[in-house]
């Protein structure tokens, strides 16, 4: 449940780089920070 809210503001909050066509080789490490915080907290919404 925790994580299920926790992507709700993700995705409210936080820039969604796929949708800007980000190449993940020309990424800042912020932007590689937030592609990740977001896959680790999308994954363990998706496993409740």
């Amino acid at each position: 449940m925790f994580y299920k809210i926790l992507a709700k503001i993700n995705k409210a909050l936080l820039p969604s780089y796929t949708k800007r066509g980000l190449d993940l080789a020309k990424a800042s490490k912020l932007q590689l920070a937030i592609i990740g915080w977001r896959y680790y907290v999308t994954t363990r919404a998706l496993d409740s």
